[in-house]
């Protein structure tokens, strides 16, 4: 059974930074690529970020380069984002994701998901 569990989000203040991870357990991770999306009430996912296999080839959205940044540690089957200067429009619920090819930026392109994490940033 596969399972991607997120965790790192929370409430923070406008400036702020923060590291969401996701551990993925029943998949052969390191041959996976991950992704993080972000979603909001009423809006489709947004891409946010995602890494190929081995951490080499990373790619992000517009709006989060620069203050996003992506990793993921094989040994530990486990993906992060790193986010910076938290901006109130960061609130969001954030998923990581996961398929056995090269990363997209569509969602339905990825089969696997976790439950997500909740990105609270005050102005």
């Amino acid at each position: 059974q596969v399972q991607l569990v997120e965790s790192g989000g929370g409430l923070v203040q406008a400036g702020g930074s923060l590291r969401l991870s996701c551990v993925s357990s029943g998949l052969p991770f390191g041959t996976y690529a991950m992704p993080w999306f972000r979603k909001t009430p009423g809006k489709d996912p947004e891409f946010v970020a995602a890494i190929n296999w081995n951490g080499v080839s990373t790619r992000y959205g517009d709006s989060e380069k620069g203050r996003f940044t992506i990793s993921r540690d094989n040994a530990k089957s486990t993906l992060y984002l790193q986010i910076n200067s938290l901006k109130p429009e960061d609130t969001a619920v954030y998923y990581c994701a996961a398929r056995s090819w090269q990363p997209s930026t569509l969602p339905n392109e990825y089969r696997y998901w976790g439950q997500g994490t909740q990105v609270t940033v005050s102005a």
